[in-house]
């Protein structure tokens, strides 16, 4: 009986960690479809300070549980510094692309992400990557290739930050990976405080006056997207990564409806094709390295032979 209800409490973490990452990946749509609004009006470097502003009211009270030592002096600084340079080219470089793309073609190639991390994971956590998921990966990027619409022009400037930006965004991942013991709102609040210097520096001679609702939103912005941070994070330590590594393609749909209702933009057949194929090639290397992680060694086979 004490084992069935330790079982039916673990099935109800999962799955609370399930709609907790459903729940942060909305809130990140939601923050994509405001700052694509915002950004037709406003620079990118001024949506990405204004929206740093408005995280810290989410993040402030968050501080008070952080010593000044685990704040200022944190583990590994210089891997710290290199993930708030990629997270702040993984959020100025979007909307950047956002401004003139549709907002489904952009979530697109950020849903390229985990076979990027797939890739550089080869390289830089020595994560032993076979050819299947080599393989994997190579149809992956034949799915970014048929959504950025082969033609001469296909690498225009949009496209471009585009991909860069979805570079940033799967280092984030990796390097996230890397800093798993350092707290969620440490990284954060660093991550926070480069895109607020990097969106101060940005808005200089760039500056818009906002309405009150303008800057509402911006300040909505900072809070929608901290919370999204802030869920998804928590919704890693309730499930397994390789269960709710699925559901981050939410986005994608999210991004579609958003768009249609929003921008009235229809994604094309080759932004269909291409996501297809990229959620296809993303969710198999997902199962790959499940099943990889979970294969018994082969001296545990012949001992239990024995």
């Amino acid at each position: 009986m004490n084992w069935f209800k330790a079982v039916k409490m673990s099935d109800h973490i999962v799955l609370m960690g399930m709609l907790l990452m459903l729940l942060g990946d909305f809130m990140f749509a939601a923050n994509d479809a405001m700052g694509k609004w915002l950004v037709a009006t406003f620079s990118v470097g001024q949506v990405l300070m204004l929206r740093s502003i408005g995280a810290f009211l989410i993040l402030g009270p968050m501080l008070t549980t952080v010593t000044p030592q685990n704040l200022f002096k944190p583990k590994k600084p210089f891997l710290i510094l290199l993930r708030v340079v990629f997270a702040t080219m993984d959020t100025g470089l979007f909307y950047a692309a956002v401004a003139y793309l549709p907002l489904a073609d952009v979530v697109t190639f950020y849903m390229a992400g985990p076979i990027y991390v797939a890739a550089v994971s080869h390289f830089f956590l020595n994560e032993r990557i076979g050819w299947r998921r080599w393989l994997a990966i190579f149809v992956g990027f034949v799915g970014v290739i048929i959504a950025l619409r082969p033609s001469s022009a296909m690498l225009s400037w949009p496209s471009i930050f585009a991909l860069l930006g979805s570079f940033g965004f799967s280092m984030v991942i990796v390097l996230s990976r890397v800093l798993k013991d350092v707290t969620d709102t440490v990284l954060v609040t660093w991550q926070t405080i480069g895109a607020l210097l990097v969106g101060l520096v940005l808005t200089i001679n760039h500056w818009t006056e906002p309405t009150m609702l303008q800057w509402g939103a911006m300040a909505l912005l900072g809070v929608v997207s901290c919370c999204g941070h802030l869920l998804i994070a928590r919704s890693l330590k309730l499930a397994p990564a390789s269960v709710l590594a699925p559901l981050q393609y939410t986005l994608l749909l999210w991004g579609i409806i958003f768009g249609i209702i929003f921008f009235n933009n229809y994604p094309d057949r080759y932004i269909i094709i291409g996501a297809a194929i990229i959620i296809f090639a993303g969710l198999f290397i997902f199962h790959r390295k499940r099943v990889v992680d979970h294969k018994i060694p082969e001296e545990d086979i012949a001992r239990i032979k024995q």
